[in-house]
């Protein structure tokens, strides 16, 4: 088995998430006590305890599930669960989960790089008005050209006919009425603080790109890959440059996903919650093996 690990993005938080890891496995709780100290604030309590709208907000979900992610990673690895490991990806922030699980950073380094980048992410949004829309049943070709004529961006491609769009809020409901009336059967205004993955976050790739320059960055010790190409990633440089490139480009998850396959990745197991890429991984190609471990019970079964 040539196994990859697949880590969340922003949306699959919810409360009481990582409670059981932090209860049963001491890798675990270091991980997330580790994280309290680190934040100089308490993770752990907004994870297991909320409320929901403190632990949607940006700046706190991002680290949230980073540490949790990294915490089953702790857990299985403990219980003697964790095959050897050939490749490591992630949506979005989860990108940045899997280059820690790949040694590119410490756990102390990667968790401060999150949390930067979600406060910067937090910041740029309340001084947008921005809006994401999801479009399911379409071709990339249609949605471009959607894009292209309403002035919006494609922000991320999960999955064949999954696709979100983002920009400026009117502009994202002015290009999903025209959708409508297009006929396009499934057209979906997202409630999120913000317009992700597009030119509104400009002032927030800037910021982070300054701050990743004090950051070291190692060469990983298995493949990982990049949201905004698609493609593997190796070198400490391109590994800086495409997280900073990441916070204002779409996100080519399909892309990953199929460029980790063709690599050799024979196995998908996802470490989060809600199972979200798991089923992005049946839904592109369903004779792949994809598992899904979010809390404790998933780590022992």
């Amino acid at each position: 088995m040539a196994l990859a690990l697949l880590f969340s993005g922003q949306g699959a938080q919810k409360v009481g998430m990582g409670k059981s890891l932090y209860d049963a496995s001491p890798a675990a709780k270091a991980l997330f006590d580790s994280a309290d100290q680190v934040l100089g604030w308490s993770l752990t309590k907004v994870c297991f305890e909320g409320p929901d709208s403190e632990l949607t907000q940006t700046r706190v979900c991002q680290p949230a599930l980073f540490v949790h992610g990294l915490a089953l990673h702790a857990a299985l690895r403990e219980a003697g669960k964790l095959p050897e490991v050939s490749f490591a990806l992630g949506l979005s922030l989860g990108e940045i989960t899997a280059y820690t699980a790949a040694g590119v950073f410490d756990f102390a380094t990667g968790l401060r790089v999150v949390a930067e980048r979600g406060r910067l992410m937090q910041v740029a949004c309340e001084r947008s008005v921005g809006g994401m829309a999801a479009i399911v049943g379409q071709e990339r070709a249609e949605v471009a050209a959607l894009c292209s004529e309403f002035d919006v961006e494609a922000a991320n491609f999960n999955a064949p006919g999954q696709i979100i769009i983002s920009g400026e809020k009117a502009k994202i409901d002015a290009a999903v009425a025209a959708a409508k009336a297009k006929g396009w059967k499934k057209v979906m205004p997202l409630n999120v603080a913000g317009a992700y993955h597009s030119r509104l976050m400009e002032p927030a790739r800037a910021e982070f790109a300054r701050f990743l320059e004090g950051v070291t960055f190692n060469a990983p010790a298995f493949n990982v890959f990049t949201n905004t190409t698609g493609q593997a990633v190796s070198d400490p440089a391109a590994l800086r440059a495409a997280l900073v490139k990441q916070v204002v480009s779409s996100v080519l998850w399909e892309d990953c996903m199929r460029s980790a396959a063709a690599a050799g990745a024979t196995e998908f197991w996802e470490l989060g919650p809600g199972g979200v890429l798991a089923g992005l991984a049946r839904r592109i190609e369903k004779t792949w093996p994809a598992k899904s471990f979010a809390e404790f019970a998933d780590v022992t079964a």
